[in-house]
Order: structure tokens, then C-alpha cells, then sequence
């Protein structure tokens, strides 16, 4: 071991690393409803695909998908919602708490039901997101 190493070592024993979670490694300031907005187009696109199917194992896989994206969809919104918009932007936007907690009480609801409306409502939903973001932007 290196003596760099063993200091390091040394070092977590005596204060451990703190763990901590972020939607990236480092606070970049990247952000963009699309994320959301392309999982919430796979959570739609895996519904039809399940209600079209008669083979119950793809309809068994196709459900485990859509749940995972629909989380995706909850997160990329929350990360937005709580890193990105700033009270100027509510000032802005009156509506926009609203939007945000519509949009992922839908996301809730995608993964519950292989209803495609539920699936374009929360597409919508995020469109009226998308729209306020890149108004905040000008």
C-alpha cells in the first residue's frame, strides 16, 4: 500500500466518509425536463405494447419496465423541481408547485394501471413543465 493510501485509510477510520446522493456527481447545473419526459414516452410506449400482447411473460416484463420508468419520471421531475426552479420562478409561475405535484402523482399512477390515457396525461403534463422551464430560461 502506498502511503497515500494507508493516510486515507487512516483518515475514514478516524472521520468516515460522509455519503451523499445527487442526481450527478458534481452540482454541473444541467437540467432539462426531456429526462422525464422520455421515461414518461417509454412508461406510454410499454403500456400499448403490454395491451396489445397476449403472452403473459412479456406482459409480466413490460410491467416491471413501466414501473421502473415511471419512477424515473417521479425522480428527474423532483430534481428539477427542487434543484433547478427558485422562488423567482414561483413568482413567475404561480402554478407551478401545482404542475410539479400533478405531474408526479400521475407518474404514481402510471405504475399502477396499463391505461395509455394515464400514460399521455402525464406526457401532457410535462409538456406544460417543459414550457414553464424553458420560459424560465429567457
Amino acid at each position: 500500500m502506498r502511503i497515500a493510501e494507508h493516510l486515507l485509510a487512516i483518515a475514514d477510520r478516524v472521520s468516515p466518509p460522509t455519503v451523499v446522493h445527487a442526481h450527478c456527481d458534481l452540482p454541473c447545473g444541467v437540467y432539462d425536463p426531456a429526462q422525464a419526459r422520455i421515461e414518461a414516452e417509454s412508461v406510454k410506449a410499454t403500456m400499448e405494447k403490454a395491451n396489445a400482447s397476449d403472452d403473459e411473460t412479456f406482459k409480466v416484463r413490460a410491467v416491471i419496465i413501466k414501473e421502473e420508468r415511471a419512477e424515473l419520471v417521479k425522480h428527474h421531475l423532483w430534481v428539477l423541481w427542487t434543484d433547478y426552479f427558485k422562488p423567482e420562478h414561483l413568482e413567475r409561475f404561480p402554478d407551478l408547485h401545482d404542475k410539479f405535484w400533478k405531474a408526479t402523482k400521475t407518474a404514481g399512477e402510471a405504475k399502477k394501471t396499463n391505461d395509455v390515457a394515464v400514460g399521455e396525461r402525464l406526457l401532457a403534463e410535462i409538456a406544460e413543465i417543459d414550457a414553464m422551464f424553458w420560459e424560465s430560461k429567457k
